[in-house]
């Protein structure tokens, strides 16, 4: 049997007392181990200390995950954050030359809500950071005041473009999805295009144009991922890619051995 695919989960840091943590939400890395059907290993956000491509040369996917904060809007370009904003500089600045390493290497990479945003900012695009405020767009907030089975109930309806990853994975043309996000993306980065758009036009999926498994959704298809087939179908998908991965480089290793 061939082995389990090493996937990586990014993390976020959080002062809990007096002692900082790295920390991944338990969703994200049971969807990698149920639903992709890898092994996810949680990736500090050291930034510099730690060399992407030691990272990407020990990994068969990456995951990049949602977040309570936001990525610095100095990443790219954009005015200052409304005051009580929630940053991470430390993960921006691990997942940004991640992402760019990741893409540039071909190893597989599903971006989640900020995983989303960050795979957007990385490759040269731009956010808005209060889509509620736009005047164009709906609010995409959860109602924070209700449980959380219904935060991350379906929210709207999701159109899905033709002849794109999402597509070939069988998911029909429109399907429900949760909405749990206060930003989105504002200017998409050249190398992507639009997998899928909101009823107001606003992006919730993107790809790379060519090259590896890249993916980015707006939404959270981690949630209940086995219960939603079109969720599942996303993860299968990713498994696969990190799969596919994991076969050459060790057969890459066999060979040079």
């Amino acid at each position: 049997m061939s082995r389990l695919p090493l996937i990586g989960v990014t993390s976020c840091t959080k002062q809990i007392g007096d002692h900082a943590y790295h920390i991944s939400g338990d969703k994200y890395v049971r969807a990698v181990a149920v639903a992709a059907g890898g092994l996810p290993l949680i990736l500090p956000s050291m930034g510099p200390l730690v060399d992407p491509s030691e990272i990407l040369a020990s990994l068969d996917g990456l995951l990049f995950t949602g977040s309570p904060s936001n990525v610095e809007p100095y990443h790219y370009s954009g005015p200052a954050s409304a005051s009580g904003t929630a940053h991470d500089p430390a993960r921006d600045s691990t997942t940004l030359p991640l992402i760019r390493d990741a893409v540039a290497a071909g190893v597989p990479v599903l971006g989640i809500c900020r995983g989303f945003q960050e795979l957007n900012v990385a490759l040269g695009g731009s956010l808005h950071q209060r889509v509620h405020e736009t005047g164009t767009f709906m609010d995409h907030r959860e109602p924070d005041n209700e449980p959380v089975e219904v935060q991350y109930a379906p929210s709207h309806p999701m159109h899905i473009q033709p002849g794109g990853l999402l597509e070939s994975f069988g998911l029909p043309a429109e399907i429900a999805v949760n909405s749990i996000h206060g930003q989105g993306i504002e200017r998409l980065a050249p190398p992507l295009r639009v997998e899928a758009t909101a009823p107001d036009g606003l992006i919730e999926a993107v790809s790379l144009q060519g090259g590896a498994f890249v993916l980015g959704v707006q939404w959270h298809p981690e949630w209940q991922v086995t219960d939603n087939p079109h969720y599942l179908a996303i993860f299968q998908a990713f498994g696969d890619a990190c799969r596919k991965r994991a076969r050459q480089r060790d057969a890459d290793a066999s060979k040079n051995a």
